[in-house]
């Protein structure tokens, strides 16, 4: 992958993510607040809890930390999947969020 292609496909992972918490804002499914930095995306919960996104540009990953610990993902095959346990990121993600949503949060492609 070429760094163009990784700037490419993590901006997109984040707007999604972005694009998913702001309907969820309007249709009022829950209160997320969403904030990002260049390659950094911080979702804090009603709990006071938080999910962090950061992609790591050298490396090709992106990092996610939630409550339940640390994961780092690389893109292969047309999917993001962990370094250690081959889990998928967005089935991570949803499954972290709706941890510490307290409901079911569901994020996709």
């Amino acid at each position: 992958m070429t760094d163009s292609e990784f700037h490419r496909l993590s901006d997109a992972v984040l707007a999604g993510i972005e694009a998913t918490i702001d309907r969820w804002l309007q249709d009022d499914v829950i209160d997320i607040d969403v904030h990002r930095t260049g390659g950094l995306l911080e979702l804090s919960f009603p709990d006071g809890s938080k999910i962090i996104i950061n992609t790591q540009p050298p490396l090709h990953e992106l990092w996610l930390a939630a409550r339940a610990g640390g994961h780092h993902y690389r893109h292969e095959a047309g999917r993001w999947l962990d370094t250690r346990d081959g889990s998928e990121f967005f089935a991570a993600l949803s499954a972290f969020a709706t941890q510490q949503g307290g409901k079911a949060l569901t994020f996709g492609v």
